[in-house]
């Protein structure tokens, strides 16, 4: 059976990212009688200089996309497209635009304990952040996304506290935008190809047989 590697490059505050996951998921259950895919979740910020504490998340969102009806617009339709891939958005609940610097550190760490953890974790915290409002930049929170995850509750708090892997997790960062990344996703597939946005369960299904 052939294998092929993919990298997901993205931000657990994005929607389109989270949209990105279930459809890669549905993709990779299609040709998994013909091909073994490993994934991998990298780190992005679409807010690298957003504060620790985060900040509004309505009032951040209004002055981005241009007013609350704007805001409104976008979110009607990202409801409607989840209801399509699985996805329970709830906007309202969402109460803070956090600094997600910590929750892809979280990612990093549970990468190192395998891919299956990771895909928990990640999956985890798209929902605790779209689904269930709660502040994914909170680090009470993180290290219950970590536990019910898997990983050791103790030695997550331990690697916060130390400062653990800050610098790594930005210049992973900063080589994604090296390499072009300017919006997420971005699938990066054998380190050679990179398809681009939240595309179709089909052309991400297509893309990994010709590939």
């Amino acid at each position: 059976m052939e294998a092929i590697s993919i990298d997901v490059v993205s931000d657990v505050v994005c929607p389109w990212c989270y949209l990105g996951r279930q459809r890669l998921e549905k993709a990779i259950d299609n040709v998994k009688d013909e091909l073994a895919v490993s994934v991998t979740f990298r780190p992005y910020q679409l807010n690298p200089d957003m504060p620790a504490e985060g900040v509004d998340h309505k009032k951040h969102l209004a002055e981005k996309l241009g007013g609350a009806d704007a805001v409104n617009r976008a979110h009607d339709m990202l409801t409607g497209l989840g209801q399509q891939d699985g996805i329970a958005f709830d906007f309202p609940a969402v109460k803070i635009s956090p600094n997600t610097l910590d929750a892809h550190r979280l990612l990093r760490w549970a990468m190192i304990e395998g891919s299956e953890v990771q895909s928990r974790v990640a999956l985890a915290l798209f929902k605790a952040y779209f689904e269930e409002g709660r502040n994914v930049g909170d680090r009470a929170v993180l290290l219950d996304i970590a536990e019910a995850g898997g990983m050791d509750r103790a030695v997550v708090s331990a690697l916060f506290s130390a400062g653990a892997d800050v610098d790594s997790v930005k210049g992973e960062i900063g080589m994604a935008r090296d390499m072009g990344v300017s919006g997420v996703p971005c699938f990066i597939i054998d380190n050679k190809f990179a398809v681009m946005g939240a595309q179709s369960v089909d052309v991400l299904t297509n893309a990994f047989r010709e590939i």
